[in-house]
């Protein structure tokens, strides 16, 4: 596309340049040079759309954990960085000598999934509200669509939220694109277990 446009534009700016002065040909022909680069780095900036899944606001997501997996309906949250993971009661606790989180997983057919990992850092949030809240982020395995990934997830009560899982940027950049109008558009088919 952009080659043949620019032979087009060459051969007009010939024919309108053959009858003029020399300094009206070297305007033109600079014209025609940066034309050229300007569509050719256009062209080289445009990103590549084709490699991105798209996927719905809602999809069926795989966590997981030593072995087991469990599938939960996650809510994708391009306004979150970091994703989020429902985990009421907690608890922390010191094992060789580092900060662990233990916790029960549940979704919502009821089903549990018990989770022991260790605590990589603690973020501060800011809720809506002004107030200021800490929470363990752990890694674990997320299956979405064939995208297998150990994504970093902060631990929160989400139990008042129709969603328990949150999924961030940090898991959706560079591969999926997210369609607000769509949910469940794909099956997770990853094989990957932690």
């Amino acid at each position: 596309m952009i080659i043949s446009s620019y032979i087009v534009f060459s051969i007009a700016a010939y024919y309108i340049a053959y009858d003029s002065g020399p300094v009206v040909k070297a305007v033109i022909v600079l014209r025609q040079i940066l034309t050229f680069i300007l569509l050719t780095s256009v062209s080289l900036a445009s990103p590549t759309v084709s490699a991105q899944e798209v996927i719905g606001w809602l999809e069926k997501v795989h966590v997981h954990f030593n072995g087991e997996s469990m599938v939960m309906t996650g809510k994708m949250d391009s306004g979150a960085k970091t994703s989020s993971l429902s985990s009421e009661n907690y608890t922390i606790f010191i094992k060789d000598g580092r900060q662990w989180v233990r916790f029960m997983l549940k979704n919502k057919q009821g089903a549990e999934l018990l989770i022991e990992k260790p605590v990589i850092r603690t973020v501060k949030i800011k809720r809506h509200f002004g107030e200021l809240q800490h929470r363990p982020v752990i890694t674990i395995g997320v299956c979405l669509g064939s995208i297998y990934q150990e994504t970093e997830v902060s631990l929160v009560d989400r139990s008042g939220f129709n969603y328990k899982l949150l999924v961030g940027r940090e898991f959706l950049a560079g591969k999926f694109l997210i369609d607000t109008g769509a949910r469940f558009t794909m099956a997770a088919t990853c094989q990957k277990s932690n």
